[in-house]
């Protein structure tokens, strides 16, 4: 009789739903979180992914305070991401010997829970997989509205119709070129490069993590999937470099050019980078842009307002984009034009103050000359002892508390 009922309810939702079928470009954190509430509101979600598998390895990302956690705790997978979680504590400085100079607080980079970014999109892929359809190794390649909805083209699959698209690609996003124009109207460079990769943890690192500063470049390795390996870190600043993102061995490069004799480990995890079966690397950078949404095509995620890796924000803003934009879109019954405007106005101040905190970081990570780096690392060793120590932690918390979250109805009837 339950069952009955439910799919009773289901259809009802399903038959009030117009625009149902989405498609969403990206299968990292935004793609598949909008799967699942878009499910979730009777629509039917395709995702279509450039990778031919789920992106492994990848930084670690966290999530703090009830508005993150509240919307993980609403599709059932703050567990699993508990169960995930990394369990770092601090991370120390330390000089070219590896003696430590200065310790900063688990807090300030972890937040309430901390998980690696491969095992996140894991399990966001594993909450929708029943539900939602799956296209890996392929990417859009034109995007035709009309006043019905839009014809995609792809670079393998046949062409496709979908009453709406939503780009959760990312910095680079595609959707986002196609439908709003070029990546450099749009994607602010912070002046700082970044690759990461998985190495042994031959440091025997419990939990925790080194860095190591000097003028314009920062290394570190911070012990992963409870200590069995570890991540290694590279920052260095540049101007935008003439860089193709899929020439992996130029990339590797760059970071020799940029590392060899840097000093502490930099040596030793250069050799490493070469066996890396994850090694990613990209410039840092922000998207700023005056909308996220024209006619059929919406934006999600870093792909419409990508804070930068640096801010600690990105996942967090990506859920709550998410949760938001579906939401809106089972609250117009599928109108777009109202849904999307709406979504706007809901998430746009919260993701501006996410912005903020990755303003300024870049010069931080990696200060330019000899003598701010050592100026740096002096003022972290006596951090710990002055009075504001907990201030970018609180600050942190403070800004991804700073959205009241609507609790959307399964019907799409707004709670207010």
């Amino acid at each position: 009789m339950d069952n009955a009922v439910n799919n009773a309810s289901e259809n009802v939702v399903n038959d009030a739903v117009a625009n149902r079928n989405v498609l969403i470009s990206g299968a990292s954190v935004a793609g598949p979180a909008l799967a699942y509430w878009l499910h979730r509101h009777g629509f039917t979600p395709t995702v279509v992914e450039r990778a031919p598998a789920l992106r492994d390895g990848g930084y670690a990302v966290d999530f703090r305070g009830e508005a993150h956690l509240s919307i993980l705790r609403r599709m059932g997978i703050l567990d699993d991401i508990e169960r995930a979680r990394t369990g770092m504590g601090s991370m120390s400085y330390v000089n070219s010997a590896g003696r430590p100079l200065a310790e900063l607080p688990a807090d300030l980079f972890a937040g309430d829970v901390e998980i690696l970014r491969g095992d996140l999109a894991r399990i966001l892929y594993d909450a929708t997989k029943e539900h939602t359809e799956y296209v890996f190794g392929d990417s859009v390649t034109s995007l035709a509205e009309d006043a019905d909805g839009v014809t995609v083209t792809f670079e393998r699959g046949e062409p496709r119709r979908f009453d709406l698209v939503v780009g959760a690609d990312g910095l680079h996003s595609t959707t986002r070129r196609l439908a709003f124009g070029p990546e450099e109207d749009y994607v602010r460079h912070l002046g700082v490069y970044c690759a990461i990769f998985t190495t042994a943890n031959h440091l025997g690192l419990d939990h925790h993590g080194h860095a190591y500063r000097t003028a314009n470049r920062l290394v570190a390795m911070y012990s992963a999937r409870h200590n069995t390996e570890a991540k290694a870190v590279f920052y260095f600043g540049s101007p935008i470099l003439d860089l193709d993102r899929r020439d992996v061995a130029r990339q590797q490069a760059v970071l020799v050019e940029q590392f060899t004799g840097n000093g502490w480990q930099s040596d030793r995890l250069l050799r490493d980078m070469r066996f890396a079966p994850d090694f990613y690397f990209d410039s840092v950078g922000q998207v700023r842009m005056d909308a996220w949404t024209r006619g059929r095509v919406a934006l999600v995620g870093d792909a419409a307002y990508c804070p930068s890796s640096l801010s600690g924000m990105g996942s967090g803003l990506a859920l709550v984009g998410a949760y938001v934009l579906a939401g809106e879109l089972a609250d117009a019954h599928g109108d777009h034009r109202v849904a999307f405007a709406r979504y706007e106005r809901e998430v746009r101040a919260y993701a501006e103050r996410c912005q903020k905190m990755g303003d300024g970081v870049a010069k931080l990570m990696v200060p330019g000359n000899r003598f701010l780096a050592s100026f740096l690392n002096r003022y972290y060793r006596i951090m710990p002892y002055l009075p504001g120590r907990n201030l970018p932690a609180k600050i942190a918390r403070k800004t991804a508390q700073s959205i009241t979250l609507r609790d959307y109805a399964a019907n799409g009837a707004r709670s207010q």
